[in-house]
């Protein structure tokens, strides 16, 4: 089973001219959501993982899951203001404009093995706001990982100093 087999292509999502990487045919199959998770488990580190940081919104279907499988706590990354309790929050620029991401203040303790997971690797942006974010609460990211990675947008080179795992790439 090919995971790239399940990813669909929406030409002009969400703005003309975007070809645009759709997730949910794979989600839509319990089979490929069970390959994809294992490929995930197979491609860490040997170590444990004491938390799994999803960001908003489509990284929390596999964040879960990992978390889940490693015996792990899950994080929720959100949008300015989606958090209920006092927030790290960090600015990023996107390709046109800026936005703002949020983690609670006590998601993470000092040290704790931190794997970042979010469905698509495009600019970095996120990524590297995320990693901002896990840092400033303490934590030790082991591994940022990706559903999808974006090559030819080179989000990877904004996170280089960590270990970048992603199950598929597009060059």
């Amino acid at each position: 089973m090919e995971l790239e087999s399940f990813i669909r292509d929406v030409q002009d999502f969400p703005k003309k001219g975007v070809s645009y990487k759709d997730i949910t045919p794979l989600l839509l199959d319990p089979k490929a959501m069970q390959l994809a998770v294992g490929m995930f488990i197979d491609n860490l580190p040997h170590t444990n993982i004491d938390k799994v940081v999803g960001i908003e919104s489509r990284g929390f279907f596999f964040a879960t899951l990992l978390a889940d499988k490693l015996n792990a706590g899950f994080i929720p990354v959100r949008k300015p203001g989606k958090l209920p309790h006092r927030t790290h929050s960090e600015n990023y620029e996107l390709e046109y404009g800026s936005d703002t991401l949020e983690i609670h203040e006590d998601a993470i303790k000092k040290g704790e093995k931190i794997l970042l997971h979010d469905d698509v690797l495009a600019t970095g942006g996120t990524a590297a706001a995320t990693c901002k974010l896990i840092e400033k609460c303490g934590g030790e990211i082991v591994q940022c990982n990706f559903l999808v990675e974006l090559g030819f947008l080179k989000g990877a080179d904004r996170i280089s100093k960590y270990d970048v795992s992603s199950l598929i790439k597009y060059s």
